[in-house]
């Protein structure tokens, strides 16, 4: 049952985009509405590994955004963006995640750092 819900989820799905970020994965999924309309589906996926766990598991949060709201998100998203960049200067880009480093402590990170293994960080796709 679970799988055909799943299904029929996905194919309600018209256009998506995967930010990783960290240990965060981001989607941006334009969805369509049961009467035609499209509209934002932002998931944030943190991935999770508990303890004496051999699998990691994934916390999942959702946001919708309608299409009449766009506008006032992306003014309010700007206006933040703003203001934290004003406030600390020039961010840096989030090096990217590799779960082996990340267990092997501050030596796999200057590794990742020397290689120079950077991605775009969340925000970057409103730069364009």
């Amino acid at each position: 049952m679970e799988k055909i819900q799943d299904e029929k989820r996905d194919q309600e799905i018209v256009y998506s985009r995967a930010i990783k970020a960290g240990k965060r994965i981001y989607y941006l999924d334009v969805r369509k509405a049961r009467n035609n309309d499209l509209y934002l589906s932002i998931t944030e996926s943190k991935r999770r590994q508990a303890e004496g766990e051999e699998a990691p598991s994934f916390e999942k949060h959702k946001l919708f955004l309608y299409k009449e709201d766009f506008a006032h998100f992306m003014e309010g998203m700007q206006d933040v963006i703003g203001y934290v960049q004003n406030e600390l200067g020039e961010i840096a880009e989030r090096e990217e995640y590799i779960p082996e480093q990340a267990a092997e402590g501050e030596a796999a990170e200057a590794e990742a750092e020397e290689e120079g293994t950077k991605k775009k960080g969340l925000l970057g796709f409103l730069r364009k």
